[in-house]
């Protein structure tokens, strides 16, 4: 009856990761951002590679993956200004 909802926890992972990943960056956590960055990475090709989700979902989540990297490009701590010193 309710088969729509077997997709819906296959892909759940990629979701709180992609999730936390946008929190991180929105809150500018740089470092946790980019450890969900390859968190995502990791988890997608082995859901690809176990077959547990869709070409189409895969695809999907590659269009995120491509925006992430370029977003994430240079963000780090060293192109960071230190302020606190006098």
């Amino acid at each position: 009856m309710f088969g729509f909802l077997k997709k819906v926890g296959k892909v759940n992972s990629l979701e709180k990761i992609a999730q936390e990943l946008e929190m991180n960056m929105s809150n500018n956590y740089k470092d946790a951002a980019q450890e969900n960055f390859r968190e995502f990475v990791q988890t997608l090709s082995s859901m690809e590679a176990e077959g547990k989700i869709s070409e189409a979902q895969a695809e999907n989540y590659k269009r995120k993956l491509s925006a992430y990297k370029e977003k994430l490009k240079n963000y780090t701590h060293k192109d960071q200004k230190v302020t606190w010193i006098f």
